[in-house]
């Protein structure tokens, strides 16, 4: 049998002098090859967030070694713990985690088409004129006329004084949920803590618009 097959087999003649084989084992270069796969895995997952990790449910030992890994620099210790982790790999069912994997990768794709979208819409919007705001509308027929001009206005207003652009960003999210572009994903542990900061942001801003217009006008000042 060539080393090349899958498999290795084994055999011995029976009472009629015929050959049986018994023993099916892998050989050593499939096993070679299945082991760089299950490296090649465990580097993948040291590149991902932590929030990213704990999505996979990994073992508590594969996801400790993973997490540790994951701040390491390029050498010999490295190297040791994914071969660590390649280790035990071997021992699971790694389909679940192939799986979401590729879940991951595809929603991410998705994601930054979402995001050029909006982003294209946002930076037209801040650039255009009532045309542009008109043809928005005409699309989102659902958008509050009133919150995008002042969104707007206020953008204009904290380039003119050289102020952080919050507004741009509250204008971005508006966006997103106009577009029903939820911008999160199992993976990602932070972003309702993002979008809390964003509603408490929008809440500022349009509570007391006078507050805010009060504040340019005394930097006229």
């Amino acid at each position: 049998m060539s080393e090349e097959n899958e498999y290795d087999y084994e055999y011995e003649y029976n009472s009629k002098g015929e050959i049986v084989y018994y023993a099916v084992r892998p050989n050593k270069t499939q096993l070679k090859k299945d082991l760089a796969v299950l490296f090649a895995l465990s580097e993948e997952m040291t590149e991902l967030s932590a929030a990213q990790v704990k999505y996979l449910e990994l073992p508590d030992n594969i996801h400790k070694a993973v997490v540790e890994v994951s701040g390491m620099p390029h050498k010999g210790a490295r190297k040791r713990l994914l071969k660590f982790i390649t280790g035990q790999l071997n021992k699971i069912d790694i389909e679940p985690i192939l799986e979401k994997l590729s879940r991951m990768k595809n929603k991410s794709a998705h994601a930054v088409r979402e995001h050029h979208i909006v982003e294209r819409w946002r930076d037209r919007l801040i650039a255009g004129s009532n045309d542009v705001l008109t043809e928005f509308l005409n699309e989102q027929p659902d958008a509050d006329r009133q919150q995008l001009r002042q969104l707007l206005r206020n953008i204009k207003k904290e380039a003119e004084f050289s102020k952080p652009p919050k507004s741009s960003r509250l204008l971005y999210r508006y966006l997103k949920g106009l577009f029903n572009i939820d911008g999160e994903t199992d993976y990602e542990d932070d972003v309702e803590h993002e979008d809390a900061q964003y509603e408490d942001e929008e809440n500022e801003l349009f509570e007391d618009e006078q507050d805010f217009e009060d504040e340019f006008e005394d930097d006229k000042d």
